[in-house]
């Protein structure tokens, strides 16, 4: 096992040596991806689409903030992308279910692919977390009619209301979709990948984590169903396996990759069978795709998620509380692991070596450092992030999104500090 001490770091770090993804039709060129973060940056299309009445799509600005942070041969996924108007009407959150959306991302993989960079479409249903108001009037939808156990609020007040006007989930809660909206759902999820191929992606990465739909059709805490999409922990995994299966029929299986967050409390998540739940569906997703599948992607246990929990150590069944059991499963049927949460300047360096993960995922360290990758290979100093400035919509799109300076930049400006 390699260790922060004995691996090589900058350039001859194992970071920088190639990954092989999408049933080998891709060959990364490192192993330091980004990963999907929302940003609210879309813009409004000024006019309605046939299938919902407000429209947000990805514009030159987003294409910048895209190729800003894009690498030959590096891996870029994209903030959540919504695959139908019910999915969630968060502002400033682009979907894919219309062309003028698939124009806009068209403009962003463009960007991404003339520097020869490689970038991913998350697509992500937000199910119980949005709200009618925001949602252009859709009811919310979840596994089950299960309200928000925490008087947590919604991050954007309705339309027509000041920030005080901000309204509490739990007051509005879900429906248990149907059998019959089930596989529209599905059928939404396999147009929204088939737009992101015809809008120049290179894949997909379906979002299974973060307490959105498919997370809450995992998590029994969540999840009170009692019929085959429930019940026992085989039920509660068989609609992520139903959308997998119905995005690779249309797109391939080598286009498809997966996220989960096994440990997350995020979003009101709990589950009392942590490790039976992901891990089994972990195993079904190994004996179901093998190696055809692209990557799957996992965000890592946080000591504040642990200390959150409820009883934190019920559902592992002994398990440690990291991804390498899941990981073991998942290298039986040859799938790549890649992994977020845990990583910055220094802890990265190791973690190929010390078989941890084969790509480390950087979220907000990408945000302040578009030359993410060039500062890890040179041993610059990361540039310090704007909490305030992670989301908008806001009037001045470019602040905190498109404005941070690479490491050359700093130093031409003398403001530049190389490590030691």
């Amino acid at each position: 096992m390699g260790s922060l001490d004995s691996a090589s770091r900058g350039s001859t770090s194992a970071l920088f040596t190639p990954l092989t993804i999408a049933n080998g039709k891709i060959t990364l060129k490192h192993r330091i991806v980004m990963a999907p973060m929302t940003r609210n940056r879309g813009i409004l299309l000024p006019q309605e689409c046939k299938l919902s009445p407000k429209v947000w799509i990805a514009d030159e600005l987003v294409a910048k903030y895209y190729s800003q942070r894009a690498t030959d041969g590096g891996l870029i996924v994209t903030e959540s992308i919504l695959p139908s108007p019910e999915a969630g009407g968060m502002p400033g959150v682009p979907g894919l279910w219309c062309e003028e959306q698939i124009q806009g991302w068209k403009v962003v993989t463009e960007a991404v692919h003339a520097k020869k960079g490689i970038i991913y479409a998350q697509i992500t249903h937000q199910g119980r977390t949005s709200i009618p108001a925001i949602n252009n009037g859709f009811t919310t939808v979840s596994s089950s009619a299960t309200p928000w156990s925490t008087e947590e609020k919604y991050p954007y007040p309705p339309p027509g209301a000041d920030w005080s006007g901000r309204v509490m989930y739990r007051d509005y809660p879900p429906i248990a979709l149907s059998p019959e909206h089930l596989q529209k759902t599905i059928m939404d999820y396999k147009r929204a990948a088939q737009n992101a191929m015809k809008a120049g992606f290179d894949g997909v990465e379906i979002h299974a984590g973060n307490g959105y739909l498919l997370e809450q059709f995992l998590a029994s805490g969540v999840n009170k169903r009692t019929d085959r999409y429930g019940g026992s922990v085989e039920g509660r995994r068989r609609f992520v396996i139903e959308v997998l299966e119905g995005v690779a029929d249309v797109v391939g299986e080598g286009n498809v990759s997966l996220r989960l967050s096994p440990f997350g409390i995020y979003n009101d998540i709990f589950d009392e069978d942590r490790w039976e739940t992901w891990g089994g569906l972990c195993q079904e997703v190994s004996e179901i795709f093998g190696s055809k599948m692209s990557y799957v992607s996992f965000v890592e246990a946080r000591k504040d998620e642990k200390n959150g929990e409820k009883g934190w150590g019920i559902g592992w069944k002994g398990e440690a509380d990291d991804i390498q059991g899941f990981r073991d499963i998942l290298r039986v049927g040859g799938i790549p692991v890649i992994s977020a949460g845990v990583w910055d300047e220094e802890t990265a360096f190791g973690a190929i070596e010390g078989n941890k993960s084969d790509g480390v995922v950087f979220a907000r360290w990408f945000v302040s450092n578009p030359d993410l990758v060039e500062r890890l290979r040179n041993g610059w100093k990361f540039s310090e992030y704007n909490r305030g400035k992670f989301y908008g919509p806001t009037s001045k799109r470019e602040v905190g999104y498109t404005d941070y300076k690479t490491w050359q930049e700093l130093e031409a400006e003398g403001t530049g500090t190389k490590k030691q």
